[in-house]
């Protein structure tokens, strides 16, 4: 049963909302890490304040910042500040946060999703906000407007610092950016000290574009008004590209991921636009809130309920919450319990733990055994009674409720939840959790968890360890390190390694669990000593050993006997960051929407990094259940291709379709690596502002501070593992009926081209059968001299013949190299290639991102009555003697 909720109640607990023209509800949060500046919240509310009013102008008129939130990390002294209610720092809009790399200041987006989709989180470093970089990259509140279309509306870079040239059509070499209106001029500029040698940009002879390290600079005084996402800071920039004057022949990634529509087309197409109509008057500045972390509160919710005896899920609760109380909850927190059935149990006033003899007064508090009707509103309300003995106002409070039954009389409390301000996690066990609960935690801004019967797959100490505070150092949070089950039958052991790697090793903690008899555990440390000292616990059937100090880094060996048949053996393994000056790599899973109608394909998403860094080359593997217990099997990609938007982010992406039945799905991440094998990736992000090399005022060049210089884009990394809960999503509508083949070949989107003489090679990403999985049929190549004919009418673009182009299995790097021949239009200076892919179902992909290359037709002797159909590689300045002579200017260097 769904609960039908008003927009009022779906206005709570869902970010940044859009309402009368003004924007509700920013979150930016300051990183826990950043000692306290009283500077730097001035210098957000005046970012903010101008970025408010750009926005305004830059949108025609409809949109712009009306309220928002400061949070402030619990380590900051200063009084004046209001209590948190459901705003976390995990959930910011914009991080204000430490650079990925030090001296990296330049402000980015996370952002994985495709175009027009939003991103992750907007990256302002303490330094930046602070700092006066405006000669750089423009004001601070310009930028903010660049970072949030970005953000909002999925749009990408228009510039490209990868191929910041292109032969245009015109035959001329032009800089990647729009609108090609915005002048400026070519320069190779070397540097030292105060002054800077620049001359002319040579042709390189196997591009035929600029040689290496040409930069473009551009007038410092201009009259275009476009665009916003290639240089925000040029005065003159106030609006985005439109259709009028969008360059779609620049190589940039707004073109290429948006199918070559402008920016303006994008957003205008946003929900935001649509929606909304020019405002008359001006917009009020924006109003500021700032909001302290406190110290968490938390309360379980625990069903007891008779059907909680089934399936020993009683058992396997407790010994999940036991996890979640020795080592989930961080010290300092204040924890209550709260048992229900048709009625509920005050089993534990909040205490604040401190010890381990407050984790050990909760851990005796468990329910004992299972009996009575399920009531969730009587165990909340109680719940809230709990919390607000101490706390009359519970804003920002947490409850983690588990229940596995359905209750009818759930919906009846969905408005005192929402009134409340706490927040609600709710963990769905076996296949009749109530459905409406689910609304709760969506209203509330809390997680959702499902864990199925199946105690081997650990779903339920998975999901306890997941709720980990948002507001954490993640220096202090209990990292997941492993998590492993098996059903054993005529085989006994359990046998496996676990990676301590060097950023972790602080409070180490193992954890076994069984279904009948206590089986003998045996564990090894990198040197081959016996680890003893494990805690039984026979009546929740599990043990415990914490490592005392930091665990040794290296691989640990456990071998696990049972002593029944059949028998259900698990392993848990958690630790924290072993230095709090060197962050631990993490893991971060998710799917790309909660819910979902079949056949509608899902993507999963892993996300892997070092701080802000992301990790390479690592083993990725999503398994995700369905409520009855089967566990589909996905490899994920870094790969750039199908459903991985950037290749080498750290993002590892993959298509789900297989779906089994109606109801919930959980997901879970396994990383690991050798060593030497994964890398850290120290390249700039994309979704980036642009850099500002300088500047050109009255014909001469005025340098800005070089961007600081990365010798090595990656270092290798030591070998490590991890895993991670991604929650849980429902699916609807699937057909237990025999079905035809629904889904194509994914869009091929790393299609790239290159010519030698009169030969183009092309290599792209093999798409599948289905998506990403399998292997296509044939793939059908076209070429066009109109990048817009190849577009909008590819059926009709001159066809290529790939007789001899025989598929391989998705994922496979692809090449094809042909002559083309018969280009109708006489002078041509371009060829537009894309490829559309077929599976045996005759299904087609959308047509892929498209490809050129440069070359022109030598025109034919009108009086010869030949007919040319060669194709010459273009050698811009062939016919244009070339100056040598080197200017030498000293340029006034601008200081940061």
């Amino acid at each position: 049963l769904l609960v039908a909720l008003s927009p009022e109640l779906l206005f709570l607990g869902a970010g940044v909302q859009l309402h009368n023209n003004g924007y509700d509800g920013l979150l930016i949060a300051i990183n826990p890490q950043v000692p306290e500046d009283q500077k730097l919240i001035p210098n957000i509310k005046e970012m903010v304040t101008e970025a408010s009013f750009y926005l305004f102008n830059a949108t025609k008129r409809r949109v712009f910042f009306r309220n928002v939130k400061i949070l402030i990390p619990a380590t900051w002294k200063a009084k004046n500040y209001s209590k948190v209610k459901q705003e976390s720092y995990e959930k910011a809009d914009v991080l204000v946060a430490p650079p990925p790399l030090p001296g990296r200041d330049e402000p980015y987006t996370k952002k994985f999703t495709a175009c027009g989709e939003k991103g992750e989180y907007i990256h302002f470093t303490p330094d930046f906000v602070l700092e006066e970089k405006q000669i750089l990259y423009g004001s601070k509140g310009r930028l903010l407007v660049h970072e949030w279309a970005h953000f909002r509306w999925g749009v990408f870079e228009e510039y490209n610092n990868d191929e910041p040239f292109y032969r245009a059509k015109s035959k001329k070499i032009e800089a990647t950016r729009c609108s090609t209106r915005i002048t400026g001029i070519n320069r190779l500029c070397k540097c030292q000290g105060n002054s800077c040698i620049c001359t002319r940009c040579r042709i390189d002879s196997k591009t035929k574009l600029y040689e290496k390290n040409c930069e473009f600079f551009p007038d410092k005084h201009q009259t275009e008004k476009t665009s916003i996402m290639f240089m925000q800071g040029i005065d003159s920039v106030i609006e985005f590209c439109n259709e009028g004057n969008h360059n779609r022949e620049a190589p940039n990634l707004q073109n290429k991921m948006c199918n070559l529509r402008s920016t303006w087309d994008v957003i205008s197409s946003s929900e935001d636009v649509r929606n909304t109509t020019p405002m008359v008057g001006s917009p009020p500045p924006p109003v500021f809130s700032l909001l302290r972390i406190s110290e968490r509160i938390v309360c379980l919710v625990l069903d007891k309920s008779g059907s909680m005896g089934d399936y020993n899920r009683l058992n396997r609760m407790n010994q999940a919450a036991k996890h979640f109380l020795l080592q989930t909850v961080e010290n300092g927190s204040w924890v209550g319990m709260v048992h229900f059935d048709d009625t509920a149990y005050v089993k534990s006033k909040l205490i604040q733990i401190i010890s381990n003899n407050e984790r050990n007064v909760l851990l005796n508090s468990l329910p004992p055994a299972a009996a009575g009707g399920t009531s969730i509103c009587t165990g909340i309300k109680s719940a809230f009674q709990v919390m607000r003995e101490m706390y009359p106002q519970i804003d920002g409070s947490e409850i983690v409720l588990l229940t596995d039954g359905e209750d009818s009389s759930a919906k009846d409390c969905v408005d005192e939840v929402k009134n409340s301000g706490a927040i609600i996690h709710f963990i769905a066990l076996g296949p009749s959790a109530d459905q409406s609960v689910i609304q709760m935690s969506k209203l509330t801004g809390g997680s959702h968890f499902f864990a199925s019967d199946e105690a081997q797959n650990n779903g339920l100490i998975d999901a306890f360890g997941a709720l980990a505070s948002g507001n954490t150092d993640i220096s202090q949070k209990s990292l997941q390190i492993e998590s492993k089950g098996l059903k054993l039958n005529s085989d006994p052991w359990m046998n496996g390694t676990v990676i301590i790697d060097s950023t972790v090793g602080k409070d180490t903690f193992f954890l076994v669990t069984w279904d009948k008899q206590s089986p003998v555990i045996s564990l090894w440390d990198p040197n081959g000593t016996p680890m003893g000292g494990f805690t039984v616990d026979t009546n929740s059937k599990m043990a415990y050993l914490r490592i005392p100090r930091t665990a040794q880094v290296g691989v640990w060996t456990y071998s696990l006997q049972a002593k029944a048949n059949p028998e259900i053996l698990t392993i848990t393994v958690n630790s924290r960051a072993a230095n709090s000056a060197v962050l631990p790599i993490t893991v971060k899973a998710k799917m790309n929407k909660d819910t979902n109608s079949f056949p509608s394909p899902m993507i999963v998403y892993a996300e892997i990094q070092q701080g802000y860094l992301p990790i390479l080359g690592a083993s990725v593997t999503a398994f995700i259940e369905s409520t009855s217990g089967n566990t589909e099997v996905l490899e994920l990609l870094d790969n750039g291709a199908g459903a991985d938007t950037f290749k080498n982010d750290g993002v590892y992406s993959r298509y789900f379709t297989a779906y089994s039945e109606n109801g919930r799905y959980s997901l879970k991440i396994r990383a690991r690596r050798e060593a030497n094998a994964a890398t850290q990736n120290l390249r700039h992000p994309p979704n980036r502002a642009a850099y500002i090399p300088g500047w050109v005022v009255d014909g001469k060049i005025e340098a800005n501070p070089p961007r600081p210089k990365i010798e090595d884009t990656q270092t290798n990394l030591e070998s490590f593992t991890r895993t991670a809960s991604g929650g849980a999503f429902v699916i609807s509508n699937v057909s237990t009926l025999p079905l035809p083949d629904l889904y194509p070949p994914s869009k091929i989107t790393d299609l790239e081209a290159t010519s030698d003489g009169n030969v183009i090679s092309l290599t792209w990403t093999a798409p599948g059968d289905n998506f990403d999985v399998g292997k296509v049929k044939e793939y059908i190549i076209r070429v066009s001299g109109s990048i817009l004919d190849l577009r909008d009418h590819f059926e009709e673009a001159q066809q290529i013949n790939t007789t001899d182009l025989l598929p391989k299995e998705a994922n496979s790097k692809e090449t094809f190299i042909f002559k083309p021949v018969n280009i109708s239009e006489e002078n041509e200076t371009h060829v537009f290639i894309a490829i559309q892919s077929v599976d045996k179902s005759h299904l087609t992909s959308q047509v892929s991102n498209i490809a050129q290359v440069a070359l022109f037709l030598p025109q034919a002797d009108p009086n010869s009555g030949v007919s040319i159909s060669s194709l010459v590689l273009i050698v811009v300045g062939s016919v244009v003697s070339i100056i040598l002579s080197i200017t030498i200017c000293i340029l006034k260097k601008k200081k940061k």
